[in-house]
């Protein structure tokens, strides 16, 4: 784990958020709705534990999508400018950072690949990062 202070936004920076702690995991997704909801090969994001994000601004206009078949999935958004924001998964007790509406430098690089398997052709490669069939455990 990486100890950080950071602070992202929307897009329009209506909505804004803080992150003091930890940061749990960094990966990059290939799974399709990871894909679908981020318009290319994968999303990346950062994971840290709930009481680690704050929100400070514009919270009262994040909008929320939950896939209705999917477990955790789901996406936030703000509702101004469409962009991706922070979303939690009370259940596991994270919230998941879009890595792209970051302000600040992460400290860490990705740690991995995950749903490698459901990766399209076109995508980027591995490089030196590991690769998993889904979350590694």
């Amino acid at each position: 784990m990486t100890e950080a202070v950071l602070k992202g936004s929307c897009l329009c920076g209506s909505v804004q958020y803080e992150i003091s702690g930890d940061l749990t995991r960094f990966y990059h997704c290939h799974c399709s709705r990871c894909r679908k909801v981020s318009g290319t090969g994968h999303s990346t994001n950062l994971f840290v534990k709930l009481e680690s994000i704050a929100w400070t601004g514009g919270e009262e206009l994040i909008g929320k999508f939950k896939a209705p078949d999917a477990k955790y999935f789901g996406t936030w958004f703000c509702t101004q400018c469409g962009s991706a924001v922070p979303r939690h998964i009370p259940q596991a007790n994270v919230a998941v950072i879009p890595a792209g509406s970051l302000d600040s430098d992460v400290p860490m690089k990705p740690q991995a690949r995950v749903y490698w398997g459901s990766r399209t052709e076109w995508s980027c490669e591995a490089g030196d990062l590991p690769v998993f069939q889904d979350y590694p455990k």
